[in-house]
């Protein structure tokens, strides 16, 4: 696949990051053709030996958005100034414009060293919170391509951006029905592309998937879930402070799917009533919960573990450990890198 327009390397802060051939760029959809045999025998095999990541520019991404929204159906792009502009009137961050905010195609795709197609693995789908800019934030302030590859998981990993820099959990695209399995289609070419060879698509496509969600990102997750289309391929679900809203939609889902799956909410005072609220119900519904940290993820685990007295705006890099994200993944059961 050839980028569109110049490619743009990432020069992250941290320096492990640095050490690793971590690049970025702005590439077109991704086409579905196969490289000739010949080609494709010479492609690498076996677990990589270093970390792969790039940034694509998605058809299927959550933004732009034109549509609806779900709560009350009045059009999300509410607001237009004289000379054309459209922009969304978001409740906590006020008006935000079409370009800048909501116009990011882009998607994080990253394969961790010793990634390898031949084991068992997954796909990790991150939900990036409110403010964020995936290079400033994902990358870099929260070190979740670091915490993925200290883990033991055998999982590529994708990362749409939402709201550029915005105080808007909203979801885009996402709230449609069965887009979320567009954009996992979408991810598996472009994860079979950064790995080398097209023709692994078809493998990233039959991936089961594991939804990770921080602080905002709980509104696209729970769309993803409830009416996204990937059905039983989702294989856990992880909140991390994140259960900010949409409790019915959580609640159902793991009533539903509780016993192929698994979910885990973490959380703070800043999360700690909607953690509640999603307990109860389950409890009313005859689903039991844990209540501390598990030592296994594996379906049939539901889990709301209070991590209370940690700062919400640092929860990535410390909370009750200083790598939750490794620490999780290290519990998901079924997945080893080797």
């Amino acid at each position: 696949m050839q980028p569109q327009g110049p490619a743009h390397p990432v020069a992250p802060r941290a320096p492990r990051l640095t050490r690793r051939a971590f690049g970025a760029c702005l590439a077109a959809p991704l086409a579905a053709a196969l490289l000739p045999r010949r080609a494709a025998a010479a492609l690498p095999r076996g677990p990589l030996p270093e970390m792969k990541a790039l940034y694509y520019r998605f058809a299927n991404s959550p933004f732009p958005y034109n549509g609806p929204r779900p709560d009350d159906g009045k059009p999300f792009l509410d607001v237009q100034t004289r000379d054309g502009r459209l922009g969304h009137t978001s409740p906590r961050g006020g008006v935000y414009y079409l370009d800048p905010t909501y116009s990011d195609q882009r998607v994080l795709a990253a394969l961790p060293s010793g990634f390898d197609l031949q084991r068992k693995g997954c796909i990790v789908v991150f939900f990036h919170g409110n403010q964020t800019i995936l290079e400033r934030d994902v990358v870099e302030r929260q070190k979740v391509l670091d915490q993925l590859e200290d883990s033991g998981l055998n999982a590529a990993f994708l990362a749409p951006q939402f709201a550029v820099d915005a105080l808007d959990s909203s979801a885009g695209r996402f709230w449609e029905p069965g887009f979320f399995s567009r954009f996992l289609a979408e991810g598996a070419l472009a994860l079979a592309e950064l790995w080398g060879n097209p023709v692994a698509k078809m493998a990233f496509a039959a991936m089961p998937v594991i939804l990770v969600a921080y602080s905002g990102g709980y509104n696209p997750l729970a769309y993803a879930i409830s009416v996204g289309g990937a059905g039983r391929r989702v294989a856990g679900v992880v909140l991390l402070d994140a259960l900010f809203g949409e409790e019915d939609r959580f609640t159902d889902w793991v009533r539903d799917n509780r016993r192929h799956a698994f979910f885990l909410s973490t959380f703070t005072e800043s999360s700690e009533p909607e953690n509640a609220a999603v307990r109860d119900r389950l409890k009313t519904e005859g689903v039991g919960a844990l209540s501390g940290p598990p030592r296994v993820l594996a379906p049939g685990t539901v889990d709301f573990f209070p991590t209370l007295g940690h700062d919400h705006a640092t929860y990535m890099t410390d909370a009750w450990v200083d790598t939750p994200l490794t620490w999780v993944l290290d519990r998901v059961r079924g997945y080893p890198r080797g």
